[in-house]
């Protein structure tokens, strides 16, 4: 694969939300199964999150659903600085990414960068490191990468 990610495989669909339960519930009735259990991300200590350069506390409420080779993530963030929490307040609802894993985080980063598409928001999660890159000017969606361990 000779593109920019090494990858064209959409991994994940992220989704913003105000009421991860309610939604969560609508998603688990749509497709006929059980709701799944609501996670919420690592503080600080140990996600090492930063939002526009500066460390973060923001915390986020997930859930995932995986749906055959596509996982669906519904977030629901709190009211501390994120990339969630901003585009939640400037866009509403609604869809916020698409995800692909890659390997290789930091160079990928500078790569996506050098193509105009600006870091927002990266951290540590138990088994991996991902990263938000704002590629709406170009996409119309922001880019997460995911690098798993």
């Amino acid at each position: 694969m000779n593109n920019i990610l090494g990858t064209n495989v959409v991994t994940q669909i992220g989704i913003l939300v105000e009421d991860i339960d309610k939604t969560a519930q609508a998603y688990a009735d749509f497709f006929n199964i059980e709701k799944p259990e609501i996670f919420k991300t690592d503080p600080l200590e140990k996600s090492e999150a930063k939002y526009q350069g500066q460390p973060t506390e923001a915390i986020a409420k997930q859930a995932f659903f995986d749906l055959g080779s596509l996982q669906l993530e519904l977030i629901e963030p709190d009211e501390k600085p994120s990339a969630w929490r901003e585009y939640l307040d400037t866009n509403g609802e609604g869809p916020h990414h698409i995800a692909f894993n890659i390997e290789g985080m930091e160079e990928k980063i500078s790569l996506m960068e050098g193509k105009g598409m600006k870091l927002q928001q990266k951290g540590e999660y138990t088994g991996g490191r991902y990263a938000y890159l704002d590629s709406f000017d170009q996409l119309k969606i922001i880019v997460e990468l995911l690098e798993n361990d």
